[in-house]
């Protein structure tokens, strides 16, 4: 075990585990931040994502230890007020359905839209390639991000 300070969310976490022990985990059984889901365990369906940095980064197999000072960003602390572009225009758009890869991929658009305001269709699917939704709500996220940087 071993003591690691985080910065999440603007506030300072203190928490003591093993130095592999992914993010992902210490963020939802250590510090009680469950926005962020478990979907594969292996980096490949975008659930798990966060923000470190400003990065869109999959928390399920990043080692806490990796983190050293990075600033991290979960779902619940994108906005104060769920207010944030993207958060809008998922629920003016209706995005989700069973709403389970929604953080995910809530943070990888955010992300998307704080480089590159205005991006075309093409850099949309790009950046949201490997992000899975089970259900298939792949057309309203594409609206919602088309909707979001229109408001930006």
């Amino acid at each position: 075990m071993a003591a690691f300070t985080l910065q999440i969310n603007g506030k300072e976490y203190k928490t003591d585990v093993a130095a592999d022990t992914p993010l992902l985990w210490v963020l939802r059984d250590h510090l009680g931040l469950v926005g962020t889901k478990y979907g594969c365990g292996i980096a490949q369906c975008g659930a798990c994502t966060v923000h470190i940095d400003g990065n869109p980064v999959r928390s399920c197999t990043l080692p806490v230890s990796a983190i050293k000072s990075a600033k991290v960003t979960t779902i619940e602390g994108l906005s104060k007020n769920g207010d944030h572009p993207v958060q809008l225009a998922w629920d003016e758009v209706d995005v989700p359905q069973c709403g389970y890869c929604q953080a995910g991929q809530i943070m990888t658009a955010a992300a998307l839209l704080k480089r590159n305001p205005k991006p075309t269709q093409q850099q949309i699917e790009d950046a949201m390639h490997g992000n899975l939704c089970r259900c298939g709500a792949y057309h309203r996220i594409r609206e919602a991000i088309q909707s979001a940087s229109k408001k930006l």
